[in-house]
């Protein structure tokens, strides 16, 4: 049924666009009356709200630091069917810069939803980003992808780029890169991160509990499985495989907020009108970010429901992974930055924080915790709060910790 409202909701979008452009003509003489411009921008704001959109570029073509501005090169350094490993650098970073990877949220939108924390990090760090691959475009030959095969990916992703490197996980990842830090602690893997910084990462959702936590626990994991599980259809590579839907993710996000929503694209409408294009532009690009979503695999969308909202296994001590229970105890050098957002509607106050007293092994020293203020969910890593004031805080604990990490490679 969605790909059916999608098909025609596609059709009438481009003759919405048509008729924006034909109405704001100047040849035409109804683009000069009042009438004009408000039909045209009624016009175009459908058409961009019902357009489908496909998985976004990263663009990041140039890094300005100081007073030069270099050229920045992109590539897929490791292929995995479920995701690729992305590095970003530019001619202007030391030998010894610092390895840093971004450990994108699996949660309906692609990586490049962080394509702002990529580009500001650039400038002091070598960056990796784990790309997440949508499930529907993944063959089902390719096996399943549970919570198990993510912290296997973050393990493999370190290990290629080498020790001393620093990881950052925005959101969702949270759970999974702290698992695979204790994981390779325990183990006294060289390749185990430097620092872990965690970004409203629901670590410990019994804390301040949101509306989102809410939801997950108002009802039984078979719950879930029988309203929100589909498999995919037949026009994709991934027909068959079990998913929790991009779209049903998105609709979850929207109407959270929906009186926001509905508001900017009011304005984008008012902008138009006004013939304010950059102003306009601006609210285009976020929405074609924001509503630029994938599907995840049922695996790993119900274990994260069960094991992170459900029966916080984690800050129990009691998440497994591979048959193994995770022993928090082996991150003993592994330097713990937690960052979190006073307005955060997604990640309670606190639910971050956790992972600062779950490492129970770790000095003092070597943990640090960073409330932004006026900061909302979208802000903690993206936006100037985020440029101005969170990236420093990261940027000096990276260097705090550098000499360390050398130490290791050494």
């Amino acid at each position: 049924m969605y790909e059916l409202q999608r098909t025609m909701l596609g059709g009438a979008a481009a003759w919405a666009s048509v008729g924006a452009e034909m109405l704001t003509n100047p040849s035409l003489p109804l683009g000069y009356t009042g009438l004009g411009p408000i039909m045209a921008s009624a016009l175009e704001v459908f058409a961009h709200a019902a357009s489908s959109r496909g998985k976004p570029e990263f663009d990041i073509e140039t890094v300005k630091v100081g007073d030069a501005t270099y050229p920045v090169t992109e590539a897929i350094v490791l292929h995995r069917p479920f995701g690729n490993l992305l590095r970003f650098d530019h001619p202007g970073l030391p030998e010894n810069a610092p390895k840093l990877l971004v450990v994108a949220p699996m949660s309906g939108h692609y990586a490049t939803l962080l394509r702002g924390t990529v580009a500001r990090m650039l400038e002091t760090c070598e960056v990796y980003i784990t790309d997440w691959a949508d499930a529907k475009m993944v063959p089902a030959s390719a096996g399943r992808f549970d919570l198990d095969d993510y912290i296997d990916y973050l393990v493999d992703f370190l290990h290629h780029i080498g020790p001393g490197t620093h990881m950052l996980a925005v959101c969702q990842p949270s759970v999974p890169a702290y698992a695979a830090a204790a994981i390779m602690g325990a183990k006294k893997d060289p390749c185990r991160p430097a620092t872990l910084t965690m970004m409203g990462g629901p670590i410990d959702t019994r804390e301040a509990p949101t509306s989102v936590n809410d939801v997950a626990m108002q009802q039984p994991l078979s719950w879930f499985e029988h309203n929100v599980i589909a498999d995919v259809p037949l026009t994709y590579p991934g027909s068959g495989r079990r998913v929790y839907p991009g779209f049903l993710q998105l609709t979850g996000f929207m109407a959270m907020n929906l009186g926001s929503h509905m508001m900017s694209h009011y304005g984008m409408f008012k902008h138009l009108v006004e013939g304010d294009g950059e102003s306009a532009a601006a609210t285009k690009a976020f929405y074609d970010e924001y509503r630029s979503v994938c599907d995840m695999t049922a695996d790993f969308y119900l274990q994260t429901i069960e094991h992170v909202f459900q029966k916080h296994s984690l800050p129990k001590g009691e998440f497994v992974h591979r048959g193994e229970r995770i022993d928090l105890g082996g991150i003993r050098d592994t330097a713990l930055l937690a960052v979190e957002g006073d307005k955060d509607d997604i990640s309670g106050i606190g639910q971050t924080r956790a992972a600062l007293h779950l490492a129970t092994h770790l000095p003092e020293e070597r943990k640090k915790y960073f409330l932004a203020e006026n900061v909302g969910h979208y802000g903690i890593f993206n936006g100037s709060k985020w440029r101005n004031r969170i990236a420093p805080v990261l940027e000096d604990w990276i260097r705090q910790h550098q000499k360390t990490a050398l130490k290791v490679v050494a």
